[in-house]
């Protein structure tokens, strides 16, 4: 059988909520920020990391595949400022073709001790503190082979991370967890096609 080429896009997002207190009114800020793998918005900084078993950096340019193989490509994101925050990240699938779907091509070993699913994102169960690296979302990739017939030659299948973190600190709801917590953004119709 012929081979596919499977590329892994990370796009990462960030919300970060401010607690201003001015004679007892309280306004919370929003903003967003976009960049490759390091993203920064006020005081908020992370990093994704996608690696491979061997520690290297999984190549930016993807892999060949053939149906039935499993990829090495562990995702996980560290907290490089002081300040610690809340995480979610989601998976979003494509392929260069829109006859062709990529959601049920992909076999991936969520860690769902960590990383609880809830409408359509993974939430880090906990609170990212400073300079701490969340355990991986997951660490291999199948290729399921069942699903990836000849229709699928010579296309890219897309592997996209999504990633928004928002501060923990000063949020505004008492008992805040990953999943109440204030300031999420709203989400862009073409965040992964970006």
């Amino acid at each position: 059988m012929g081979k596919l080429r499977l590329k892994f896009i990370t796009i990462a997002y960030i919300a970060i909520a401010f607690t201003f207190i001015t004679q007892s009114t309280q306004a919370y800020y929003s903003t967003v920020g976009k960049a490759t793998n390091v993203v920064t918005s006020g005081d908020i900084q992370f990093v994704v990391h996608e690696t491979t078993d061997q520690g290297t950096e999984f190549p930016k340019e993807g892999v060949y595949i053939i149906p039935g193989d499993i990829v090495s490509k562990k995702v996980s994101v560290e907290n490089i400022c002081t300040h610690p925050f809340y995480l979610r990240v989601k998976i979003v699938y494509g392929v260069d073709s829109q006859e062709l779907s990529a959601e049920d091509c992909f076999k991936l070993n969520i860690d769902e001790t960590n990383w609880k699913y809830h409408e359509g994102w993974y939430y880090y169960t906990g609170i990212v503190e400073p300079y701490q690296t969340t355990p991986d979302v997951f660490s291999k990739v199948e290729i399921v082979g069942s699903k990836v017939d000849n229709s699928y030659l010579g296309k890219t299948l897309e592997l996209s991370i999504i990633a928004h973190a928002v501060q923990s600190e000063h949020n505004p709801i008492e008992g805040t967890d990953t999943f109440t917590a204030f300031g999420w953004p709203e989400e862009v119709q073409d965040e992964a096609d970006d």
